[in-house]
């Protein structure tokens, strides 16, 4: 492969024609555009992926509050809360997923998988995954290779900048990512992959881009977590042989139509929705004064 595929319906014809795993083209792609031996490219998912279980570990073990305050070890809270809502690996998904995005906020090592806004679901899904399953390494490092390729054509037919599209293409693209990943991971078949990243889609879509005093903190972190949730929910059904009914690549062009016709005041620029609210507007005007403050010691210094 040495172009992107423009659609999921030309990576399903390829891998068939071809008679090759899901993820192999993306191997073809990286070798041809990037210049990369195939064992390079699995010693980078293997980095990638070791960043992504530190920054689940380091927010759940070192201080996590934000420069804003908005912050404050939510991870932590999750992980030692007695009440499981829907038992202990749902309790996990949540608490690993705000862990790494919280890694991200207290300006952390993440991945950006496959934006830094989304940065927690990828990590959370994964880590989860190889948890409760007990699967080895290298079929992690195989799921990663088809979220990449499900981002690679979603940026291509749509967004996956929440300047763009709305968090619907940062935090949607994300959890299709994982959903993806998921399904591949647990033994499921190409056309259940893309059923999962439809489901996925279009349970995310619309979702705007609107963070509180521009920093992606509220409600980003949170949104990384149910997002996680969204992801195996969505893998969960396609595993079961229920179809999305439109196709994935329809649900695509769906998405880049809902964020073309987004107004800007949702995409990115903390002028709407949760940023616009009464306590949002006075967050910003704190985060603003000790922007200010932090400048003129600079300055004095």
């Amino acid at each position: 492969m040495s172009v992107l595929f423009d659609s999921f319906d030309e990576w399903r014809t390829y891998c068939e024609y071809h008679k090759v795993d899901i993820w192999q083209p993306v191997v073809g792609y990286e070798i041809d555009q990037r210049g990369r031996s195939e064992g390079e490219i699995w010693d980078k998912l293997a980095q990638s992926y070791a960043v992504m279980k530190d920054a689940v570990h380091t927010g759940l073990s070192e201080d996590m509050q934000s420069i804003s305050g908005m912050i404050n070890n939510g991870a932590k809270k999750v992980a030692a809360c007695e009440i499981n809502v829907l038992g202990e690996n749902f309790k996990k998904l949540v608490a690993y997923t705000l862990a790494a995005k919280e890694v991200n906020s207290c300006m952390g090592r993440v991945v950006a998988a496959p934006t830094a806004g989304a940065s927690g679901i990828m990590p959370g899904v994964l880590t989860t995954l190889q948890e409760i399953h007990d699967l080895p390494r290298q079929k992690i490092l195989e799921g990663m290779l088809v979220s990449a390729g499900i981002a690679l054509i979603i940026e291509r037919r749509a967004s996956i900048a929440g300047a763009v599209g709305g968090c619907q293409a940062e935090t949607g693209t994300a959890a299709a990512m994982g959903a993806g990943a998921i399904v591949h991971c647990l033994g499921g078949n190409l056309d259940q992959v893309f059923e999962a990243v439809a489901i996925t889609i279009m349970n995310m879509l619309g979702l705007i881009c609107d963070p509180v005093a521009g920093l992606v903190e509220v409600p980003c972190v949170k949104r990384n977590a149910s997002a996680g949730v969204i992801a195996f929910a969505s893998a969960q059904i396609a595993l079961a042989g229920d179809s999305a009914v439109i196709p994935v690549d329809e649900v695509i062009d769906a998405m880049g139509e809902v964020g073309a016709s987004m107004e800007d005041k949702y995409k990115e620029t903390a002028l709407g929705g949760i940023a616009n609210t009464p306590t949002a507007r006075e967050i910003e005007k704190n985060v603003l004064v000790q922007q200010v403050e932090s400048i003129e010691e600079e300055n004095e210094a």
